[in-house]
């Protein structure tokens, strides 16, 4: 069989995949019940979707850029 070569290899789809990952999991911390206009939901300002969330959600595109940008050493 031929030896291709393809623009990505077996580490940047395994970087790509984890940081798509990542990303899923920030916007699902961010995720939940607002407040409306006859009860307040103090939940809105905690911490976990203040900070935490959009934190692990930049790491994740931070590492689709790595993942995109990675060139793994040559074998020869």
């Amino acid at each position: 069989m031929e030896n291709k070569n393809f623009a990505f290899g077996k580490t940047n789809f395994i970087l790509i995949g984890v940081s798509i990952a990542l990303i899923i999991l920030g916007f699902f911390l961010m995720g939940g019940s607002g407040s409306t206009e006859s009860t307040f939901n103090p939940d809105i300002f905690s911490k976990t979707r203040i900070v935490i969330a959009p934190g692990i959600c930049f790491i994740g595109f931070l590492l689709v850029i790595v993942g995109i940008l990675y060139k793994a050493k040559d074998k020869e």
